[in-house]
C-alpha cells in the first residue's frame, strides 16, 4: 500500500449551459485514473464553484464551458480563488473555446484548456504532471 494521496478534482459546470455530458465524461475519466472527484452539477456560479473548491480542499478545479462565456467565467473563478487564498489550486477545463481564447486565458494564469475531441488521457496526464511538479516544490 502506498501513502501517496489522491489528487482531488472539482468538476464544475458554470453558467446557464444545460449540457453536462462532457463534464460527466471527464469526471468519469478522472475517477478511472484514480483521482477523487467532486462534481458540482449544473448551473453553478463562480462563487459557488470557489466555495466548493475551498470547502472540499481540492487540488484542481476543472470547468466545462460550452456557452461561449469562457472569457468571463475562467477569469472570474481565477480571481475568486486568489481572493480566497486558494491560488494554489489549478484552474483548468475545456469546452467550445477558440484557440486564441485558450492562449489568452492560459497567459492570464488559467491552466491548460482542452477542446472538443481531446482524449481524456491528455487532461489526466496534464493534471498528474502539474500535481507532481507542485508536490516537488512543497
Amino acid at each position: 500500500m502506498t501513502d501517496e494521496r489522491k489528487i482531488r478534482v472539482l468538476v464544475a459546470k458554470p453558467g446557464l449551459d444545460g449540457h453536462d455530458r462532457g463534464a460527466k465524461v471527464i469526471a468519469s475519466a478522472f475517477r478511472d485514473a484514480g483521482f477523487e472527484v467532486i462534481y458540482t452539477g449544473l448551473h453553478q456560479t463562480p462563487e459557488m464553484i470557489v466555495a466548493a473548491a475551498v470547502q472540499e480542499d481540492v487540488d484542481v478545479v476543472a470547468m466545462s464551458i460550452l456557452s461561449g462565456a469562457h472569457m468571463t467565467l475562467f477569469p472570474r473563478v481565477h480571481d475568486l480563488l486568489e481572493e480566497a487564498g486558494a491560488d494554489g489550486i489549478l484552474l483548468t477545463g475545456g469546452g467550445i473555446i477558440p484557440e486564441e481564447d485558450m492562449g489568452s486565458l492560459e497567459s492570464s494564469g488559467v491552466g491548460k484548456l482542452f477542446g472538443p475531441g481531446t482524449p481524456t488521457t491528455e487532461a489526466v496526464q496534464y493534471i498528474r504532471d502539474w500535481f507532481a511538479a507542485r508536490e516537488e516544490r512543497v
